[in-house]
C-alpha cells in the first residue's frame, strides 16, 4: 500500500502542533482517527516516525528525514492546486477545435479576434473536417457538428439551428432561367453533396408529398465548395443560412421557391467527451461562441 496525502497531512500536522489532540482539531478529525492514520503511515513505512511519551512527541531520525519529503510533497500539491485555480481565472494551454470548413470560415473565424483578446494565454489549433471525427483519436478538445447527433459518448451543448434554402446566383438565373416548378429543376444543373446522401434532401415537397431528393450534376463533400460553385454560376444549390446569409443579403445568391420552402433546420452543437472533466479553456471557448452569436444566432 502506498502513502496517501491524508497520512502525510496528519503526520505534518502532529509535528507542527506538537500533539495528536491539536492536530485532530486542526484537521477536523477525531483524536482516535488521527492516531490511527499516523500508525498506519508508520506501518506502511515500516519505521517509527515519532516517539510518544506521556508528555510530548519527539521525531526520530527517520521521522526528521521523512518530514522534509512530506512537506515538499504537500507544498507541490498546494502549488498545483493554486495553478489550477489560477487557470480557471485565467485559462491557458492548447485548445484543439474542429469544424466543417463552412462553419469554421463563416462562424468561428469571425469570433477569434474577440476570443484572443479576452483569453490571450489559450493557444488555438483549428482543424476543418467535413465529416465526423473521433475526438480522442484526433486529439480534439471540442468539435462543432451540424445535423443530428448519433454518438452517445459525446456531451453536446446546443449552439442553435440553421435553416436550409435553395439558392442560385443572379448570373445563373439570367443564363438558364428561373425554375418555377419542381419538375423544371430536372433541366438545371444541381449542386449537391457526395455524402451523406441525406444532405441531398431539399426542403421542397413533391406533389406526392415526398421530400425532394436530388441527384447532383456536380457533387462535393464540402459545403463551402458548393457555395463557391453557386456564386460562380455553376448551378442551383441547397445550403444552410449560417454560410449564405451575407450572400442573400447582398444579392449574390437568390432564394428559389421561397413560398414553397419547408422550414427545415439543421441543429448545431458543440461536442466533447462526457467522460472527461471539462477544462476551463473549453468552457471559455464555447461560452464565447454562444455569447457572441446570441440566442437565435442563425435566424433572419
Amino acid at each position: 500500500m502506498k502513502t496517501t496525502l491524508d497520512e502525510l497531512q496528519a503526520f505534518v500536522a502532529v509535528v507542527d502542533t506538537g500533539s495528536i489532540t491539536a492536530a485532530a482539531e486542526q484537521l477536523d478529525l477525531t483524536i482516535s482517527a488521527t492516531s490511527r492514520t499516523l500508525s498506519r503511515l508508520e506501518e506502511k513505512l515500516q519505521t517509527t516516525l515519532l516517539r510518544r511519551t506521556t508528555r510530548r512527541l519527539e521525531l526520530t531520525e527517520e521521522g526528521t528525514d521523512f518530514l522534509q519529503h512530506a512537506r515538499t510533497i504537500l507544498a507541490s500539491v498546494d502549488e498545483a492546486e493554486e495553478q489550477m485555480a489560477a487557470r480557471r481565472m485565467r485559462p491557458a494551454g492548447r485548445l484543439r477545435v474542429d469544424a466543417a470548413t463552412p462553419f469554421m470560415l463563416h462562424v468561428i473565424v469571425p469570433l477569434l479576434e474577440g476570443f484572443r483578446t479576452r483569453y490571450p494565454d489559450i493557444e488555438l489549433e483549428l482543424h476543418s473536417t467535413e465529416g465526423n471525427i473521433d475526438l480522442i483519436e484526433r486529439r480534439t478538445d471540442v468539435a462543432f457538428r451540424i445535423g443530428p447527433l448519433k454518438d452517445s459518448t459525446l456531451h453536446a451543448r446546443p449552439i442553435g439551428s440553421s435553416r436550409v434554402r435553395v439558392l442560385a446566383s443572379p448570373d445563373y438565373l439570367t443564363r438558364y432561367g428561373m425554375p418555377t416548378t419542381l419538375a423544371q429543376l430536372g433541366t438545371h444543373a444541381l449542386l449537391g453533396f457526395n455524402h451523406p446522401e441525406s444532405l441531398n434532401d431539399w426542403p421542397l415537397r413533391e406533389a406526392s408529398g415526398v421530400t425532394l431528393h436530388i441527384k447532383p450534376s456536380i457533387a462535393s463533400s464540402s459545403g463551402e465548395t458548393l457555395r463557391q460553385m453557386a456564386l460562380s454560376g455553376l448551378g442551383i444549390v441547397c445550403l444552410s443560412d449560417f454560410m449564405t446569409r451575407e450572400d442573400r443579403q447582398s444579392g449574390r445568391l437568390v432564394q428559389l421557391f421561397s413560398t414553397q420552402t419547408l422550414d427545415v433546420r439543421q441543429p448545431i452543437n458543440a461536442v466533447y467527451y462526457r467522460n472527461t472533466t471539462l477544462a476551463s479553456r473549453i468552457t471559455c471557448f464555447v461560452d464565447h461562441v454562444t455569447g457572441v452569436l446570441g440566442k437565435q444566432p442563425f435566424g433572419e
